[in-house]
C-alpha cells in the first residue's frame, strides 16, 4: 500500500469512528442503503425533539420544524427550511456529497386528525414532489396523549381510504410510531413516503415542575 493509500485509509477509519452516519451516507451505493443510513440520522433527530419537548410547548409548526432541522443537520446533509420547490416545502434535504446527489422533501404537521394529515400528504406529493427525489417525509408532531393509538388509527384510516393514490397497505418503518406508504405519482412511478411521528405530549403539570 502506498503512502497516499495508507493516509486515505486512515482518514476513512477516523471518519468511521467519529461520524459513522456521515460515512454511511457518503458511501451509500443504492437508494436502499441510503435510506438505511438516513434513518439512523432521522431517529436521532426525533429523539432529540422528544427529549426537549417541554422546551418546545409554545412553538408552532414552523418553530418545531426549525428545531427538528437543527437536530437533523450533520456534515453531508444540507437542510433548508421552507425553500421553493413548486411552492414552499417545509424541509429540503440534500445529501450533497453523494453521487448522484440525493434529495428529500419533508412536510411537517402538528397532528390534528386524519384529514389534516392527508392534506399534508397532498401538499407533499401533489405540489412539491417532482419524482426525482428519494423517499418523502411527513413529520407528525403529536401533542396529544396516547401516540401509539393515534398512529394506529391514522394508519388504519389511510389503509381504508388509500389517499392520494396510495398503493396497497402501509408497511412498518424502522422507527417507532412510524410507517411507510407508496403512492402512484404523476411522474409515472410509485413513490414512498415515510410518516414519522414525534411524541411531544407533556403532562399538564409537567410544565410547572422545576
Amino acid at each position: 500500500m502506498s503512502k497516499n493509500e495508507d493516509s486515505a485509509a486512515a482518514l476513512v477509519e477516523r471518519i468511521r469512528l467519529k461520524a459513522p452516519e456521515y460515512l454511511d451516507l457518503l458511501t451509500a451505493d443504492s437508494d436502499s442503503n441510503f435510506e438505511h443510513a438516513f434513518n439512523a440520522v432521522l431517529g436521532k433527530a426525533v429523539s432529540s425533539l422528544e427529549r426537549n419537548k417541554k422546551n418546545y410547548q409554545l412553538l408552532d409548526e414552523v418553530g418545531l420544524t426549525g428545531a427538528f432541522a437543527a437536530a437533523l443537520s450533520i456534515p453531508g446533509l444540507a437542510i433548508t427550511q421552507e425553500p421553493h420547490s413548486n411552492g414552499h416545502v417545509d424541509l429540503y434535504i440534500v445529501a450533497d456529497h453523494c453521487v448522484p446527489e440525493r434529495i428529500k422533501l419533508g412536510e411537517a404537521k402538528i397532528y390534528r386528525g386524519c384529514a389534516y394529515h392527508t392534506e399534508g400528504l397532498k401538499q407533499l406529493l401533489g405540489r412539491y414532489t417532482t419524482g426525482r427525489e428519494t423517499r418523502g417525509l411527513l413529520i407528525v408532531y403529536v401533542r396529544q396523549k396516547n401516540i401509539a393509538d393515534l398512529v394506529k388509527k391514522l394508519r388504519a384510516h389511510m389503509d381504508a381510504d388509500h389517499p392520494y393514490s396510495q398503493q396497497g397497505a402501509s408497511t412498518d418503518h424502522v422507527l417507532k410510531w412510524s410507517f411507510l406508504t407508496a403512492h402512484a405519482h404523476s411522474c409515472g412511478e410509485s413513490l414512498e413516503v415515510g410518516h414519522i411521528s414525534c411524541n411531544l405530549y407533556v403532562e399538564p403539570d409537567a410544565t410547572k415542575a422545576s
